[in-house]
């Protein structure tokens, strides 16, 4: 039996496979260190198999995937500089052919089925952690939080808050109706019980930052382009005046007090302090990959005794930037700040000149969140976790090469995710 390729890689036919592909790689983001490497290969069996099916379609313009996986580069090469060569030598390669599977989906699963798969995979993450989750106490901030199948809130609070990021694009961008609109609502409903009860501030703030840029953009779509245009400067000058305004009155207190939280993000500000502090050994490369939190390193062993982590793994700086900062210097703090600000800049140039453009308005809010979040976590720099995967899915649509076609006349179109959008008169 002959399986025809385009049921597997054209993403305009291969919804039910990129949904399960989707759906099994979330799961296997939250839950790999209960499942181990069988779930890992699983992950790596929806993906990487599909170079083989059709490596022109994947391969094709491989040259305009060059700055998106540069950062994953060096961290493969600080090898040779790594305090921890071993372990960075097994984590670089990890974080490379984690990003190779994300750009493999950009090229293969447009961002609808992406919605829906992360959907249903979020659906069933939240559902075993009700299941077979529990709460845990907090030594820091002496509260008790709903973490579920999780070693931390953090991690179900971000699973939570892309649900409902997923479930807001499927009824308000993509509006989707029947089976897939339930879904979404009963998705919608999991994600928000599992964010009230984590009980996470961080996850809170950035998911509703986001849906208020999201519906702020999509209002913008009524106006013509000029006047969007126009909207999107006054918006972000508007933005950047509320930040600093809020700042200088205090409003951060009063929200993280509204959490239960103090003005240092619950040891986040000492945290921080101590990666300034380690980052100055070697400033310019660091101290390699991963090279830091190695079991039997002093340093490392003590902010471990100090923060209660009893198991001695699976800990951070909780800020994106300094973590790269110690990992990779900064060189590496120079090529993840590079992505953090492209993909959502380059998407909003092309939400600014396209009439309707659902997909990039869907990667806009999946690059967002992360910026928001990357100030206070670190989300996308470790393999296997499904900010890593949707951060550089989103960075593979941008880069994904423009192409021309004429089937109806002289038309210029792009594709984005597998659509293919007319720039006609709007």
């Amino acid at each position: 039996m002959k399986i025809p390729k385009a049921i597997l890689v054209d993403p305009q036919r291969n919804q039910l496979y990129g949904c399960a592909a989707v759906a099994l790689s979330i799961f296997v983001f939250a839950y790999s260190t209960r499942f181990g490497q069988v779930s890992i290969l699983a992950y790596y069996a929806c993906w990487l198999p599909l170079l083989l099916v059709d490596h022109r379609r994947i391969l094709d313009g491989y040259w305009h995937y060059l700055w998106v996986i540069a950062f994953a580069v060096l961290a493969c090469l600080s090898v040779f500089w790594s305090a921890a060569p071993s372990v960075t030598a097994r984590a670089s390669v990890q974080l490379l052919s984690h990003v190779i599977c994300a750009l493999i989906a950009a090229r293969t699963v447009n961002t609808r089925t992406l919605t829906l798969g992360a959907m249903l995979g979020i659906c069933v993450v939240l559902m075993f952690s009700f299941a077979f989750g529990q709460y845990s106490y907090d030594p820091l901030d002496g509260n008790y939080s709903f973490v579920g199948a999780f070693s931390s809130k953090n991690q179900i609070g971000l699973f939570s808050s892309l649900g409902i990021l997923f479930a807001f694009a499927a009824l308000v961008i993509l509006r989707e109706r029947g089976l897939w609109r339930m879904l979404a609502l009963a998705c919608a409903v999991l994600s928000a019980v599992a964010l009230v009860k984590a009980q996470s501030a961080t996850s809170v703030l950035a998911i509703i930052a986001t849906l208020a840029v999201l519906i702020c953009l999509k209002i913008t779509t009524w106006f013509s382009p000029t006047a969007r245009k126009g909207a999107l400067i006054a918006g972000l000058m508007v933005a950047l005046v509320a930040v600093f305004a809020a700042a200088s009155l205090g409003a951060s207190d009063l929200v993280l007090g509204a959490f239960g939280k103090d003005s240092t993000l619950t040891g986040r500000t000492y945290l921080w302090s101590q990666g300034w502090a380690a980052s100055s050994d070697a400033p310019v490369f660091g101290v390699g990959y991963q090279a830091y939190w190695v079991q039997g390193f002093s340093e490392a062993e003590r902010l471990w005794a100090e923060f209660y982590i009893d198991t001695r793994t699976g800990f951070h700086f909780h800020n994106t930037y300094i973590e790269v900062l110690v990992e990779l210097g900064a060189v590496g703090v120079l090529l993840i700040a590079f992505l953090m600000l492209r993909i959502p800049f380059g998407l909003l140039r092309r939400l600014a000149s396209a009439r309707n453009d659902p997909e990039a308005l869907i990667a806009f809010g999946i690059a967002v969140m992360f910026l928001v979040r990357s100030f206070v976590e670190v989300d996308v720099l470790t393999p296997y976790v499904v900010g890593g995967f949707l951060f550089y899915y989103t960075a593979g649509l941008l880069a994904s090469p423009l192409r021309s076609q004429n089937a109806t006349g002289r038309v210029d179109h792009h594709t984005l995710g597998g659509f293919v959008q007319a720039d006609g008169a709007g």
